[in-house]
């Protein structure tokens, strides 16, 4: 039999496939033609040293400062525009998004399954019973170096265990040069940004750096309630940024940055879209808010909160000392100290019931028409969400110390990474929120409220007040290690363990308040509670376990890489802020993830990378939001418990490539198959305030947002121009988002697929002096989408959405000094 040359025919079956693109592959040895910027010469630190993104086997998107701006980039949801695999959550609003990778996403009260890290230390928590913290706050993407979307479980190097990935914002470090910039935009519904950074070496050992960047622009949905503010999806934000290196030696380096953060705005507010009048007394309820929205153009909602608002308050202080002990030895300690502060009031859901003329409820014997009288026209609010009196919605510290050892064999076969991390949260203060159910307030605080339903249906629908404060307590340990060897020129195997070791404990208050007359509370707690102490009660969950990784690389040539892996994840367990008293606390999830991936560039007449990783996870033990319904007209609450097991599978493709001179082509696409396999049944307690448990999900559906094909296309074209005229690029980016589902159980679960189209268009270093102009359009062709909804079409006869933004465009001057 004769021999087979393993080497010989994987890089000939390598350079068929490119064959079939029309490219080629040198040889070894062969002179490269001259390089492209492509990820090909892109620096990452996906494995916490610094890497070519072509050598990493790991499914990666990268951005950095100039292509976020082109791309209109401010906020996480902008982020996720361009990122195939990468989407938000945004219940809360476009400035306070969970991130979801590969179908993993953050539900309430849940620990996020992708970490967000600023110079390397992880977001603050937010610790609070709505969706808050753990993200990249407004403001947060200026003056970067650039942006890592890390694909796949984390559970080795980084701080935090996630199942879904992390995304790594790696400003930009003081460097050795006086310069900066200063620049300004403005554009339509009122946007005004400004930006300003320096950068000054204040000697031949330290060097300081220091940025701030504030926006305001009005919202573009029309309030027609003449409740609040006349608009909605504004923008009003600043943050700020200054950083130090300091050479102590030339061995040692200490690293300073400091970041702050700061937003208010008139919070979210979705839109009625649709309703069902068959549904009891509610679907009526629905349909009038609806039909009072038609006829005032797409992008119009009512409001019923007199004074909405979202408050987004973040600082953090983040140390790096590095210290090159040897030459085959770096020792690096990382710590850093944060706080963030919400505070938000908002119409949850924005159901804006009026009062009818009359209202028309189902008997036994009949439809009985009850004429209001003199309450038609008042305001039944369905859900008013505050922070608690004297408290506010999130206020956390976070804190964590990370010491890491890295080094390598003298014959640079191995390579190594060791090191230990803790990580601490707790409340300051006193956090928690206030809901108001079915009440009719002149001062909710005050408990100046009257039940308008019970007037006409009796106290079985009577409405309430629920106080819910809390104390919460995050300690985080894991002690880690990654090696890789290299077993020949072509081949490598690495592994990497991790031990964690996670508590969350809490103590809440649960206050119930009804009214039986009008400002007349009479307190209460929840069930299983008691008012001799103070309705606390105090919840513990603890969780740990190891997990693993276990990668082979090939690379046949300098480039070509091909790589197979598998991984365990571990999201850890966490306690429930409002659910049921028997489901006080859920455990962790486990996730064991396997993926292939090759990562090729090319070269001669047409230049580029070709990216392509293929992936399968099994997720069990999983963590399912739950709504939890009450027939005694407290309303609902959510929580999570864990029933659940999924299967998720895809594949990502991303490519750079140079077809002609001066036109660059940029393409990536995630085709994703998530589906519920199993859901166990929610028990509740006999005697529970809350009656009914509705899972989120379904057995046989996807995962919540999770669109099955994304795409994200953008072709740039250099103008062949005098260079005494200075660089003109114009640039366009189409993306095209599938339908996903949003909130599984209903006939408007999905979300509708929509593509938008966005143009640029810079003109650098303009005849040759040292300013930029640049002109931009985001959603050019105006689509009207959605990117959230709830769907409760079957129980309030309710169906509402959050639209996206609409046609935005303007202009930005930008003067460099040095």
């Amino acid at each position: 039999m004769p021999k087979v040359n393993l080497k010989s025919l994987l890089q000939g079956a390598t350079a068929l496939s490119l064959g079939a693109f029309g490219l080629s592959l040198p040889v070894p040895g062969m002179a490269r033609a001259a390089d492209i910027e492509s990820p090909e010469q892109i620096i990452v630190t996906a494995r916490r040293v610094e890497e070519r993104l072509q050598d990493v086997p790991i499914s990666i998107s990268v951005f950095d400062q100039k292509q976020l701006s082109a791309r209109g980039v401010t906020n996480g949801r902008d982020l996720a525009a361009y990122t195939p695999s990468l989407q938000v959550n945004g219940f809360f609003g476009g400035n306070d998004v969970a991130f979801s990778l590969r179908g993993f996403g953050q539900d309430l009260q849940t620990a996020p399954t992708v970490a967000v890290y600023f110079a390397e230390a992880v977001s603050p928590r937010g610790g609070a019973s709505v969706e808050t913290g753990d993200g990249a706050p407004p403001g947060s993407f200026f003056d970067l170096q650039n942006v890592q979307v890390l694909k796949g479980p984390q559970g080795t190097l980084f701080g935090r265990n996630t199942t879904g990935g992390a995304v790594l914002l790696v400003p930009q470090k003081p460097t050795g040069k006086y310069e900066g910039y200063a620049e300004a935009a403005y554009g339509n519904y009122n946007m005004e940004n400004v930006q300003a950074v320096a950068n000054v070496p204040v000697n031949d050992k330290v060097r300081f750096r220091v940025g701030v960047n504030q926006e305001k622009r009005d919202g573009y949905l029309n309030n027609i309630s003449g409740i609040g503010p006349s608009n909605f999806g504004n923008v009003d934000y600043v943050s700020a940024r200054a950083s130090l290196v300091v050479d102590v030696t030339p061995n040692l380096e200490n690293y300073t940055v400091a970041t702050f953060n700061r937003s208010k705005d008139n919070g979210p507010m979705e839109q009625m879209y649709a309703c069902n009048p068959a549904a009891v007394i509610f679907g009526a309820l629905s349909c009038a808010q609806f039909a009072r929205e038609q006829g005032h153009g797409p992008y119009v909602v009512e409001n019923d909160y007199p004074n909405p608002e979202t408050f987004i308050r973040q600082w953090q202080v983040i140390n790096t000392t590095t210290w090159q002990a040897e030459d085959n030895l770096t020792i690096k300690n990382i710590a850093s100290y944060g706080q963030l502060k919400n505070d938000t009031r908002t119409s949850l859901l924005s159901y804006r019931y009026v009062t009818p003329s009359i209202i028309s409820v189902p008997t036994q014997f009949g439809i009985f028409n009850i004429p209001t009288g003199p309450l038609a026209g008042v305001n039944i609010p369905f859900l008013a969400l505050s922070n608690t009196p004297g408290g506010d919605t999130a206020n956390q510290e976070t804190y964590s110390e990370e010491l890491q050892f890295q080094g390598r064999s003298f014959d640079n076969r191995l390579t190594w990474q060791a090191g230990g991390y803790m990580e601490g949260s707790n409340t300051i203060g006193l956090s928690g929120t206030q809901s108001t159910t079915f009440l009719n307030c002149s001062n909710a605080t005050a408990f100046q409220c009257f039940n308008v339903l019970s007037n006409f249906l009796g106290p079985a629908l009577g409405g309430v007040i629920q106080q819910q404060t809390f104390k919460e307590r995050f300690h985080n340990y894991g002690v880690y290690e990654q090696a890789t060897y290299k077993l020949s020129d072509e081949f490598k195997v690495t592994e990497g363990l991790r031990y964690t070791d996670d508590l969350v404990s809490g103590i809440g208050n649960r206050y119930l308040y009804t009214f039986s007359a009008p400002n007349t509370p009479v307190a209460g707690c929840f069930p299983g509670l008691s008012l001799a102490n103070a309705c606390g009660q105090r919840s513990r969950v603890s969780s740990h376990a190891p997990t693993w990784l276990i990668d082979v690389d090939y690379t046949p040539n300098q480039d070509v890489l091909l790589y197979a892996k598998y991984a365990r994840g571990y999201r850890q367990g966490s306690i429930n802020q409002s659910g049921p008293f028997n489901h006080t606390s859920f455990a962790p999830e486990h996730v064991d993830s396997y993926e292939i991936g090759a990562k090729t560039s090319f070269h001669g007449a047409i230049s580029g990378t070709f990216n392509v990783a293929g992936f399968y996870n099994d997720l069990t033990n999983q963590q399912i939001q739950v709504n939890f319904l009450s027939g005694g007209g407290a309303g609902q609450t959510g929580g999570v418990v864990n029933a659940g097991k999924s299967r998720i599978w895809g594949f990502e493709l991303e490519s750079v490539v140079k077809p002609v001179k001066d036109v660059t082509l940029d393409l990536a696409y995630t085709y994703l198959n998530t589906k519920v396999l199993q859901l166990n049944p929610v028990v509740l307690a006999p005697g529970d305030l809350f009656n009914q448990a509705i899972p989120l999900s379904q057995v046989g559906t996807p995962l919540a947002f999770s669109p099955k094909n994304k795409v994200s296309a953008t072709a740039s074209y250099h103008l062949p121009l005098a260079e005494a005229l200075g660089p003109i690029t114009a640039s366009g980016t189409l993306t095209f988002t599938d339908k996903q589902l949003a909130q599984a159980g209903g006939p408007f679960a999905y979300l509708p697929s929509y593509a938008l189209l966005n143009l640029n268009l810079n003109w650098e270093n303009v005849t040759g002096k040292p300013f930029d102009v640049e002109l931009f359009m985001t959603n050019v062709t105006n689509k009207l989408y959605a990117n959230y909804g709830a769907d409760q079409f079957n129980t309030l006869g309710a169906v509402s959405r959050i639209l996206g933004e609409p046609r935005m465009f303007g202009a930005r001057v930008r003067v460099h000094f040095q």
